[in-house]
Formats: C-alpha cells, structure tokens, sequence
C-alpha cells in the first residue's frame, strides 16, 4: 500500500457545501413534474420530505458519533467493520458502491438535459438509437464525456481545489432556486389555489406521503459524502453533526421551493396534463424549466441553468469524493485489490479509486437519461443498507463507551435511525407497497447482489487470512481505535470511548 497519506484540507465551508451540494441534484428539478406531484400532489410531496428529514436527521446525528470515534475515510464501511467485522463491511460496501457510482451517473445524464434545455438542437446531433424512450445522441455522448473527464481530474489533482468549486457551485444552485421559487410566485396566474387537489388522485392520502418518504435516501442522500471524507477534515471532526443536520434541513427546504414554484404558477394538474402532451408529441417536456420560462421569459432558461448546474455538478463533484474514498477503504481491507488504495504521492488522492469512478461514470452517456433514471430506486437501497449499519454500529460503540453524557439521546438517535432505515428498504423492497422498486431496477439489483456474492468468495481468502490487528492497522489507520467485534485471539486495541 503507498505511504501517501490524504491531506487534511476541507473547511467546514467546503465540507457544509459538500454536503449540501450532494443533496441537492438532479432529482431536485426534473422529479416534480416527473415524480412529486403526479405520485403525491403538493402537500402529500411536503408531508413526505418533512418525514424523511426528521427521520434521515436521526441517522445524521450516527454518523456524527462515528466520525468522532473514527475519523477515517470510509464511511459506513469502516463502520460496518468496527461494529460487525470484515464480512458486514463488504455487504455494506458493495451496496453503498452501487448507491454513490449511480447517483454520479444520474447527474451526469442530466447535462444532457440542461443543454438540450438551454441549446435546443444544438448537441442533438448524430443520432445513435433510442433506449427506454430516450434518443441517445453522438454530441450528447461528447459533452457527457468532457464532463466526466473534466470532474474527474479535479478530483484527481486535489480534494481541495474540488472543494473550492463545490463552494461555489453551492452558491450558485442555492441563488438558482430562491430566483425561480420567487419568479413563478410572482406570475398573475400564480396561486394557492393551483395546490388543489393536495394529494394526488386515485391514491389515498398516506400512500401519497408514504411514496415520497422512502426516496428519503435517494433525497438526502448527499449528507453522507460528509464522514466519506472525515480523514481529510482540516477541523474538529465533532462539528460535523450540526454540519449535516443543518444540511439535510436546508435540503429539504430548497426541494420543496422547487416543487412548490412548479406546482404554484398555474394549476398543477394542467401543468401535468401539458406535459404529458408535449411527451406524446415526442418533445422534451420539463415543468420546471417550462415554468422558469413562463415567469423569465428566455432569461429563465439563464437563471434556472444556474441553479440545475450548480446541482449538477456539485452532485458529481461530492459523490465523485465519496465513492473514491470509499474504494480506497475497501482497498486497504484487502476487500478490494491494493491498486484501488494508491495515494498519489504529490496530489495526496486516491487517484486509481478516482479513474475507475470515471471510467465506470463514462458508460452513462451510452445508457440515456431514462435508462440511467433506473438507478434512482437502486441508489436509495444502497444507502439505506449503509444506514442501517451505521445506527446498528453506533448503538454498540455507545453502549461499549463509559461515557454517561448524551447516552440516552444517542441511543434514541440510534433506534429512530434504524427504524426510519428499515422501514425505507422495506417499502422499497415489498411488493404492493406504493413505493415498491419497477422492474428493471430489481433485475439490475439483482445482478448486483450476485455479483457480489461471486467477488466476496474469490477474494475471501486474502483477506480473512489477516488478524484482527492487521485488519484494523489498515482499514483504521492504526490499533487506537477499538473494534467491537471478536474475529481471533489478537493484541486487544486499547478502549478508545466515545464522546458525546
């Protein structure tokens, strides 16, 4: 393994904006008229991200309480590690993989999006085939691909530099969204009355918020980008809980001022009927951006640009961070080769985990923007495995701890977490249930899960022949930090307890 080690060079400004940047994404403009309001009307979309925040918020406060006590690259893996051992973290891994790498590949189909938006015609060239409904275009594989190649180098020269820009990324998503939230208020045809009916159609009124809460952990996914990169924190690591917390909110917010300003400026149901015309038609039917033009006129196409570019980007940017740390944990495991834990000795990244992100991120523009949409349902699965260990591994460090300050709190985070967790995969997972994942995201699943079975047991041999201590040396960076599980007779790590 190379002796490079990641530069501690993230400001809580850069971190808050990573975070926040990776909430908020693609999702957040195209799924109100795509997604929100057909499935769940205005209020049942409103009731449903306010679920989701207050629960995804308890499993915040987790992770928190994990980076203090070990502030490694990681994540949910290395949790999973120090609560359960080597195999919990490959299952936690190898879902969390899947989660970070697809929602890299939706925000990057979304450029395609953007540009046909702002530049109609102009990248539509070269015709290739159509998938799920989606023309795929030459120029649109070029621009997808310059973008690819172009956040990927960021990454791969320095987490600082990509820090810099999510910070300003950031800026320009959250200006985007308070303009057009105003802007289609400010329409004559504009008002509370175009919120009837509240809830959508032919569903009844729990269905509705209950189809919007288990995307939770698609919608706030972006706030565990935050512990990916804990090692490389240029602060106090206990910050970071009002970091993300604060995060998740003002996500929240920022989502509900889209769908708000979509559903506000004429009557929601025309909005929805208009579009489905315009799709029938075979145009390119968007309802934010058809509302931005509605309240801006062309200078609406600039402004909401803006804000779904900052989106964009800054979903790229932080998920491109997460999923390279990620690899890099996994790779110092054993768990994935040792070429995906490479430090590059003057950059300080971990540039090998950095290209295999991008190479695997350059498949999406030969997917199409609805093939890759598949991914959504997927990614939420992921995360919600990742959560769920992370609240299960938390609850054990606690109890493990002599601390007393904060433990019930820490606790009750701990099982609300869980709950809000389990109770997402389920309604993900069950069919009948109004949440229940469409057919070709359970093959892809399911293709993955196998997937991962054949790897763990061909590569199980390198890495159960390591001791505990060896194990924890690699994947915690030293024998500080305790583990809470028995693999061997060991050295025994020296307690490290847990603050509150």
């Amino acid at each position: 393994m190379s002796e490079a080690k990641l530069k501690k060079s993230l400001s809580p400004m850069q971190v808050c904006a990573l975070a926040l940047g990776s909430i908020v994404g693609w999702g957040c403009f195209v799924l109100p008229g795509d997604l929100f309001l057909p499935s769940a009307g205005p209020l049942g979309t409103l009731l449903g991200f306010l679920a989701g925040a207050i629960l995804i918020s308890f499993v915040g406060v987790c992770y928190s309480y994990m980076v203090k006590y070990a502030p490694v690259a990681g994540g949910a893996f290395t949790y999973a590690y120090i609560g359960f051992g080597p195999t919990a973290s490959f299952i936690c891994g190898w879902a969390l993989v899947i989660g970070y790498v697809a929602i890299v590949m939706i925000d990057i189909a979304a450029l395609s999006l953007i540009f046909r938006f702002l530049f109609p015609g102009v990248f539509e060239f070269g015709e290739l085939y159509t998938i799920a409904g989606w023309k795929v275009y030459m120029g649109e594989v070029l621009l997808m691909t310059a973008g690819t190649i172009i956040f990927g180098w960021l990454n791969y020269r320095s987490v600082g530099m990509a820090g810099k820009l999510q910070l300003i990324l950031a800026f320009m998503l959250t200006f985007g969204i308070i303009a057009f939230f105003f802007g289609a208020n400010s329409l004559d045809s504009a008002g509370i009355s175009n919120l009837v009916p509240l809830f959508a159609e032919n569903k009844s009124q729990a269905a509705c918020v209950i189809s919007i809460f288990a995307l939770s952990p698609f919608l706030f996914v972006g706030f565990d980008t935050v512990p990916q990169a804990s090692e490389e924190f240029a602060f106090d690591p206990g910050r970071c809980r009002n970091i993300m917390v604060i995060s998740i909110f003002v996500g929240m917010m920022l989502y509900a001022m889209v769908m708000l300003g979509v559903a506000i400026a004429i009557p929601y149901p025309e909005l929805l009927a208009k579009m489905e015309e315009m799709r029938n038609a075979g145009g390119h039917a968007w309802a934010t951006g058809y509302v931005a033009t509605l309240a801006f006129g062309k200078f609406g196409s600039v402004i909401l640009a803006c804000a779904v570019f900052g989106a964009v980007c800054t979903g790229i940017n932080g998920f491109f961070v997460a999923a390279s740390r990620l690899l890099l944990a996994m790779a110092r495991g054993r768990i994935l080769p040792e070429w995906f834990g490479r430090i590059h000795p003057t950059y300080h990244t971990p540039y090998n985990a950095i290209l295999f992100t991008a190479v695997l991120a350059l498949f999406t523009p030969f997917a199409g923007r609805s093939a890759v949409g598949w991914t959504v349902d997927m990614s939420s699965v992921g995360t919600g495995i990742g959560y769920i260990f992370t609240c299960l591994v938390t609850r054990r460090a606690i109890l493990n701890s002599n601390t007393a300050a904060g433990r019930n709190l820490g606790l009750f985070c701990c099982i609300m977490g869980t709950i809000c967790s389990i109770l997402t995969l389920v309604l993900l997972l069950t069919p009948g249930s109004p949440a229940y994942i469409s057919f070709a995201p359970r093959c892809v699943l399911a293709l993955w899960v196998i997937l991962g079975f054949i790897f763990y047991y061909s590569n199980k041999k390198e890495w159960s022949e390591l001791s505990t201590e060896e194990l924890s040396r690699n994947i915690l960076g030293g024998a500080d930090i305790q583990v809470l599980f028995k693999k061997d007779a060991g050295t025994r790590q020296p307690e490290k307890q847990l603050q509150a």
